[in-house]
C-alpha cells in the first residue's frame, strides 16, 4: 500500500513538474524593455543519493554555477534522497523530459544502455587520475556522448566517488584468499561475473540488508566506494577494507535531450561551462573525503589493506572472461578507446 501511495505522489510531483516546464518554455514572461526571457520556475535536478555525498556536492556546485554564469537567470533546484524516484525512475522522467537533469552512478544506466558496461571491466586502472584522465579523453568522450544521445540524454561530463574496495572479516594478501568469501554485489551480472572470477562467493542483495548482512553473518563481506562505507558505518562490522580498486564508481551529469535541445545557444553554453566547472569541483571534494573516511576506518580499528601489483596483476588475468562477455554486448569501437 506505501508503495502504492508513494508512486501516486510522485506522479503528481512529476505532472506538476511537467506543467511548470511546459510554461517556463513556452511562456516566458519579460523582463521589462530588455526583451530578455525569465525563467519562472526552477528546473528540478534529482539525485538518488543521501545530502551528505560527493553526488550532492556536484549537483549543487553545477546549480550555483549555471546560476551564477547566467545573472540568476537559470535556476535549478536539486531533489536528493531519491525524493522523485530512484535510479531506474529518474531515468525513465529524464528520457521523456519531465526530469531535465540527473546525477547518478553508470551502473544502473547499462540497462537502458548496453554500452556503459564499458565501466564494469575490472581492474583496468590503477589511480583515479588515470580513470579521470580517460573519461575525459576527447575521442573516449565524444563516443559515450553518442551512447547517451542514442539513449535520449545529453551527457555533461563525469565526476566520481573515487574506486569500489572490499570490506571484509578475512584479509586478503593473496589470490586464493578471495575463495569462497560471501560478498554483497549489486545486481549487475558483469559485478557477479568478476568476483566469480576470483573465487569468492558473490551474493546480490538489497542494499538496506547489508548492514544487518554483516552484522548476522550472512554475508562476509561487500564493495562499495569509501563514502558508502563509512556514511553507512559498514566499517562497524567489519576487520579489513582491501583496496581492491576493482571499479571507478564514476557519476554521470545528463540531462534529457529533449528538453536540452529546447534551450537557447546561449543557455546550452551555460550549462555545459557549469557542468564542466562542477564536475572538477566534484573531483576535488572525493579526494579530500576519501582521505578523510579513511581517518575515520583507521580510528574505529578496522585495518585498511593495500594490495601490491603482483596481486592486481593475478586479479587482472583472472578477469579476462568478464572482458570477454562484456565485448559481446559493447561497441568495438568503446572497447578499443577505453583500453587504449
Amino acid at each position: 500500500m506505501r508503495q502504492r501511495l508513494y508512486r501516486k505522489i510522485t506522479g503528481i510531483l512529476l505532472s506538476c513538474l511537467a506543467v511548470a516546464f511546459c510554461l517556463e518554455l513556452g511562456a516566458c514572461g519579460s523582463t521589462g524593455n530588455t526583451g530578455e526571457e525569465e525563467q519562472r520556475y526552477a528546473w528540478p535536478l534529482c539525485t538518488a543519493s543521501p545530502e551528505d555525498t560527493v553526488t550532492q556536492i556536484y549537483a549543487e556546485t553545477f546549480a550555483e554555477e549555471a546560476g551564477r554564469l547566467s545573472g540568476g537567470k537559470i535556476k535549478i533546484q536539486v531533489y536528493p534522497n531519491s525524493t522523485l524516484g530512484g535510479d531506474r525512475e529518474l531515468l525513465e522522467t529524464c528520457h521523456d523530459g519531465d526530469i531535465p537533469f540527473v546525477i547518478q552512478n553508470t551502473a544502473p544506466q547499462v540497462t537502458f544502455m548496453q554500452d556503459l558496461a564499458v565501466f564494469d571491466m575490472p581492474c583496468m586502472f590503477d589511480t583515479i587520475e588515470e580513470v579521470r584522465q580517460k573519461v575525459d579523453e576527447e575521442k573516449f568522450y565524444g563516443l559515450m556522448e553518442e551512447v547517451y544521445l542514442k539513449g535520449g540524454y545529453q551527457l555533461l561530463g563525469y565526476a566520481d566517488q573515487g574506486f569500489r574496495v572490499m570490506s571484509t572479516n578475512k584479509t586478503i594478501h593473496r589470490f586464493a584468499d578471495f575463495k569462497g568469501q560471501k560478498i554483497r554485489t549489486m545486481e549487475n551480472p558483469y559485478h557477479l561475473n568478476f568476483w566469480d572470477a576470483l573465487a569468492a562467493a558473490p551474493t546480490p542483495m538489497t542494499f538496506s540488508e547489508v548492514y544487518i548482512g554483516l552484522q548476522q553473518g550472512t554475508i562476509d563481506a561487500q564493495e562499495n566506494p569509501y563514502e558508502v562505507i563509512v556514511s553507512n558505518r559498514l566499517y562497524e562490522q567489519q576487520d579489513y577494507v582491501v583496496e581492491t580498486n576493482h571499479l571507478p564508481h564514476l557519476i554521470s551529469l545528463i540531462v534529457s535531450d529533449s528538453f536540452f535541445k529546447e534551450l537557447p545557444e546561449d543557455k546550452q553554453a551555460v550549462l555545459l561551462e557549469a557542468a564542466d566547472y562542477a564536475k572538477q569541483a566534484a573531483r576535488k571534494a572525493s579526494d579530500e573525503r576519501i582521505s578523510d573516511k579513511i581517518k575515520e576506518i583507521e580510528a574505529s580499528g578496522t585495518r585498511i589493506v593495500t594490495l601490491d601489483a603482483a596481486l592486481k596483476n593475478e586479479m587482472r588475468e583472472a578477469s579476462q572472461p568478464v572482458y570477454d562477455k562484456i565485448r559481446q554486448v559493447v561497441d568495438a569501437d568503446i572497447i578499443k578507446a577505453y583500453m587504449e
